[in-house]
């Protein structure tokens, strides 16, 4: 009877222990999203890029196709949003953020930015991994 105590007291203190972590993890994703969207809002598109993984491997998938690497992805941002007026005013819709494995996350959602050149709204999934410490974008598919 002790041993079967013992057990279910160490499983228990393990779930628990995981799932303190979990919302540690959620946490400091969406506060990087955050920060994410204030970056943006600024149009400080290289502030909103601090949440990428600055690697020739990170993965963007959208409207016109796929891009590899930080370089390129920040390049079709400046490009696609070249003034205030363009990049407006972000805000994301998180619908779920769930765990892919140990320090990996997706979090799906929609964005909307408020602008003066038009409105635009989409949905994304993208993918964080804990890389150095810090959490990073490593793939990203918006439309």
């Amino acid at each position: 009877m002790k041993r079967l105590l013992t057990f279910f007291i160490v499983i228990t203190s393990l779930i628990s222990c995981s799932t303190s972590n979990e919302q540690q993890d959620k946490k400091e994703i969406l506060t990087l999203m955050d920060q994410q969207q204030s970056a943006w809002s600024k149009h400080d598109l290289e502030g909103f890029m601090r949440g990428y993984w600055k690697s020739d491997s990170l993965k963007f998938y959208g409207s016109n196709g796929l891009t590899y690497g930080w370089n390129k992805t920040l390049a079709n941002y400046k490009k696609g949003y070249p003034t205030p007026d363009h990049s407006g005013e972000l805000k994301f819709k998180i619908n779920d953020i769930s765990k892919i494995e140990n320090e990996s996350y997706y979090v799906m959602g929609e964005y909307h930015l408020t602008r003066k050149v038009g409105n635009a709204d989409g949905v994304f999934m993208i993918i964080f991994k804990k890389i150095n410490g810090e959490w990073k974008i490593v793939a990203d598919t918006s439309c």
